[in-house]
């Protein structure tokens, strides 16, 4: 069965970080760019980063910029998420998603976790 599940979320303070990891199972990571996404309550989904197929090439959002990392470990077959300085904002439910290019459109998406940052 192919999937793209996410994990890690959870309910963090102000301040506190978060890793989420995308783990693919039944197709290989390698091929596709990842794309992690965000969807809070009355608002829009945002696109807040994605990573090449090979890492060399990383977005991010200006909401996240300078605070969110992502990276890929092709070998595990593994995308992540490393989520720093976190603020109440932040809070959403989180997806990955799979894509051909940070460019193209999503493919597939994951089921999302949810992050939550008490103030």
């Amino acid at each position: 069965q192919v999937q793209r599940v996410e994990s890690g979320g959870g309910l963090v303070q102000l301040g506190g970080s978060l890793r989420l990891s995308c783990a693919a199972s039944g197709f290989t990571l390698v091929y596709y760019a990842i794309g992690w996404f965000r969807k809070a309550p009355g608002k829009e989904r945002e696109g807040i980063s994605c990573i090449s197929s090979n890492g060399g090439v990383t977005y991010y959002a200006d909401s996240v910029k300078g605070r969110f990392t992502i990276s890929r470990d092709n070998v595990k077959n593994t995308a992540y998420l490393q989520m720093n300085s976190l603020k109440p904002e932040d809070t959403a439910v989180y997806y990955c998603a799979t894509r051909r290019s940070c460019l193209a459109p999503v493919d597939y998406w994951g089921q999302g976790t949810q992050v939550t940052v008490s103030s």
